[in-house]
């Protein structure tokens, strides 16, 4: 079965079985790898570290109405899938500043012919948020694609200052016509958050007040705006490094790295979510994390970094028993972008309150993002095995035995099959060999002692030992 129709079936599976009734707040959500588990692989053992915010247009959804949007017209799911289009920095940068990047499947005849896309041709179309095209490329052509859009904003951005100096100009003795002028670029603000902060302070002036929520999210003063040019693509190389080191669980470095990939471009939102996920999962230094995550979500931030550092603060909210606020910040993550962890994670919260239905529905969604995430079927399979589907679910973990980071979740599965031995093994090897701070272990050793997955151990004295931690600890 390849690993498509398994995850299908898996969904599908979930949404027939009964489901244990009660369970605590057990662990097994992932996390890492800056959020996203790096699945685009990138050839010669290079790892991609960015991820474009593409959101699929169906048919009859929505048009998005940001100033500028990209209408991605691939001719099937897998072209889009395999695409590097999916991993571009400049686009990726580009959605830091309010630039929606949409892909247009088969079905939505409507749009593709409005935008006279023919299939046998992919194609990108750049266009205004009232839907005039802009220009367009073929969707092969990854350089071109990007060339476009940054000509694009760079045009949004001189039409942006003209209206600032037009602006200055009227400002003594035409006030009314110099706020217009000052409130189009305001209400602009995100295609170029330099000239919005410079809107905020002339309508401030002028005695009209913006939103402070808002300016805020402009950033700093100081602060660069997103590069989609490349006057940093040496932040990628970088971003690789570290990415590589901590997939090899070399966690300092990857550290020091993501960190001055963060200094080499303060404005780059996906070096600050790679770092902020690293110290909340890797090192479990949550002071620098929740530090570095409330940077990113004051600044300018595409859709998944958003998303991820929200996650990241939702579920060290949770684990602090303020549960209300973690939830709240769960359902914006999922706003931003939706995430297989942040389903992933609501998963486990709700199994902890016994609403395994409402669990259950969390993990199918996460498996329709990405059936074909390994740690997506291994996450499903320990509820499969926990609902009487053992030999299923003893035959994925069997087959995923060497995936390190899934070694929690691996031991609650045989732990659920009934094999003792092996869920020990791999609990020593989460708590031993993946994990590598003692921040984490004491806070993943408290998680297996209240989770139900591992009921069946609870009272061994070897598991009591192997937790030990945990002694002091509570969630």
């Amino acid at each position: 079965m390849t690993l498509r129709r398994l995850g299908f079936a898996l969904a599908f599976a979930l949404s027939l079985t009964p489901l244990p009734t009660s369970a605590t707040c057990g662990g097994g959500g992932g996390g890492g790898n800056g959020g996203v588990m790096p699945g685009l692989g990138g050839g010669n053992d290079v790892p991609l570290v960015y991820r474009v915010s593409w959101k699929v247009l169906s048919q009859g959804a929505a048009r998005p109405r940001t100033p500028l949007a990209v209408y991605w017209f691939p001719d099937s799911p897998e072209e889009a899938r395999k695409s590097p289009l999916q991993t571009s920095r400049s686009l990726t940068m580009a959605g830091q500043r309010c630039v929606s990047m949409a892909i247009v499947p088969a079905d939505n005849q409507p749009l593709r012919e409005a935008f006279k896309a023919t299939a046998g041709s992919p194609v990108v179309v750049v266009a205004t948020g009232e839907g005039a095209e802009v220009g367009r490329a073929p969707a092969s052509d990854v350089k071109a694609v990007e060339k476009l859009l940054s000509k694009a904003l760079d045009d949004r951005e001189e039409a942006l200052e003209v209206l600032i100096d037009s602006g200055d100009k009227k400002a003594a003795g035409d006030r009314d016509s110099a706020i217009a002028d000052y409130q189009k670029v305001w209400q602009q603000r995100c295609v170029s958050p330099s000239l919005g902060r410079k809107a905020a302070k002339r309508l401030d002036k002028l005695g009209v007040k913006t939103q402070e929520s808002e300016l805020r999210l402009l950033g700093p003063d100081g602060l660069a705006e997103p590069d989609t040019r490349g006057r940093h693509a040496d932040v990628e190389a970088v971003l690789q490094q570290g990415l590589a080191a901590e997939l090899a669980a070399r966690y300092p470095e990857a550290e020091r790295l993501y960190t001055r990939a963060v200094d080499l471009d303060p404005a780059d939102a996906t070096a600050l979510r790679y770092l902020g996920e690293l110290q909340r999962h890797q090192t479990g230094d949550w002071k620098k994390a929740r530090a570095t995550f409330a940077r990113l979500l004051a600044m300018p931030a595409d859709p998944i970094a958003r998303a991820v550092a929200l996650h990241g603060m939702g579920k060290m909210t949770i684990h602090s028993g303020r549960y209300a606020d973690g939830l709240a910040l769960f359902d914006q993550s999922l706003a931003a972008y939706p995430l297989p962890i942040t389903y992933r994670n609501l998963a486990v919260y709700w199994f902890s309150e016994k609403q395994a239905e409402k669990a259950a529905g969390f993990m199918r969604q996460a498996l329709a993002l990405d059936p074909d995430d390994r740690y997506n079927q291994i996450f499903a399979a320990v509820y499969l095995a926990a609902a009487g589907h053992k030999d299923e679910a003893a035959r994925i973990a069997s087959a995923n035995h060497n995936v390190l980071e899934a070694s929690y979740n691996l031991a609650a599965i045989w732990a659920q099959v009934g094999d003792r031995k092996k869920a020990m093994e791999l609990l020593r090897r989460h708590f031993y060999t993946y994990e590598r701070f003692d921040a984490v272990r004491s806070m993943e050793m408290q998680e297996a002692r209240d989770d139900y997955m591992f009921a069946s151990l609870h009272e061994d004295p070897e598991f009591v030992e192997l937790t030990r931690l945990a002694d002091g600890h509570s969630m």
